[in-house]
């Protein structure tokens, strides 16, 4: 059946802006009651209290303005400590709309990944595909809470690969319309704790491996989807990024370009637009998501680490994606206070897509 052409003057269907923002050591703001600690004491942040991060997260989301957030770093879930009662007292406090909070599987860290959405605009449930690790079908893909399989070192001698921090499978309905979505915080390269240069090689080509075989594994599960049809969202932080580093010369590719399908067909792939930038670009022309103070160099690096990849019937309606970058991005450079709480509270930056 066609579909009913709008009335002239007929208002258009408000838009659904879905975001992603790594909040760095979120946990460190709250006890474990929930409660939020906005004093001078000392963040996890270098030289930015705990008050002042607080303060500068409220004006983040605020601006924000998001129907549905995935939190990367949210506060920790534990015996002790609610990952979902930190954040809904966090939106309470602050009056956000997106005002309800909801985790999957719990992380072996003080680091969950969670999702904060408005209940008046969009339903959504924790919704794992693959089988129970405790009856995993070795043919099919694993639950993110179970183990992959992976041959790391070409030695024939499959792996163990598991997430340290489970993605979040999400089963969301906006407006009549359902939507898959995938959370993500894959592993970091950084080589933690190396005491030589040969080792931090070393571990870093380890950590390397793994980040790939997650990147492989969430591309298992987004094929899935796309096969049965679904409209699909994988988004957060995935350490790493087309043109970052050398590991990308040494293994072909990144982690992002695995997740997106490139080299598979049209329909079984995933738009990003700053990712297709960085891909395209032959003069190193690529934005920015992460700021870091490098402390040896003495100077701040920037990378491109948070993504917002889109089925193709999501990228054929024309969304808007926006990195809200606070020395990049013009509105929010020209609004003093927006540009100083995205550089205090975190050391990265938000992305938001509009459907």
């Amino acid at each position: 059946m066609a579909s009913k052409r709008p009335e002239a003057g007929a208002k258009a269907p408000p838009r659904l802006r879905i975001a992603t923002y790594n909040v760095e050591w979120f946990n460190a703001l709250f006890d474990d009651d929930g409660l939020m600690l906005p004093d001078s004491q000392r963040s996890a942040r270098h030289g930015i209290s705990r008050g002042e991060q607080l303060g500068a997260l409220g004006i983040v989301f605020t601006a924000l303005d998001a129907d549905g957030i995935l939190i990367v770093e949210a506060p920790d879930q534990s015996r002790k400590r609610s990952t979902t009662r930190a954040l809904d007292g966090f939106a309470r406090h602050f009056g956000l709309r997106a005002r309800r909070a909801l985790i999957g599987f719990q992380s072996d860290t003080e680091q969950e990944i969670a999702f904060l959405f408005d209940p008046d605009r969009i339903g959504v449930r924790h919704d794992p595909q693959g089988t129970d690790p405790l009856h995993a079908d070795p043919s099919d893909i694993p639950r993110f809470d179970g183990v992959f399989r992976h041959d790391l070192n070409a030695d024939a001698q499959p792996e163990r690969i598991s997430f340290s921090k489970p993605p979040l499978e999400l089963a969301l309905q906006a407006g009549g319309r359902a939507i898959r979505l995938i959370g993500v915080h894959a592993k970091s390269k950084a080589p933690h704790g190396a005491r030589s240069p040969d080792e931090a090689m070393r571990i870093g080509i380890e950590n390397r491996r793994k980040q790939l075989a997650q990147c492989l594994w969430l591309r298992q599960r987004a094929r899935r989807h796309l096969e049965s049809g679904d409209s699909l969202i994988v988004l957060g932080d995935f350490n790493d990024g087309p043109g970052l580093d050398e590991y990308e010369k040494l293994f072909g590719q990144s982690g992002v370009e695995i997740v997106m399908g490139l080299h598979e067909d049209p329909g079984l792939r995933l738009r990003e637009p700053h990712a297709e930038l960085a891909l395209q670009s032959r003069i190193g022309l690529s934005a920015s998501t992460a700021r870091f103070w490098l402390d040896r160099e003495k100077r701040y690096f920037e990378a491109l680490l948070d993504f917002i990849l889109v089925s193709a019937d999501l990228a054929a309606t024309g969304p808007r994606w926006r990195i809200w970058h606070p020395l990049n991005d013009p509105d929010c450079w020209q609004n003093p206070d927006l540009r100083e709480a995205l550089l205090t509270a975190s050391d990265h930056f938000p992305v938001s897509i509009d459907l």
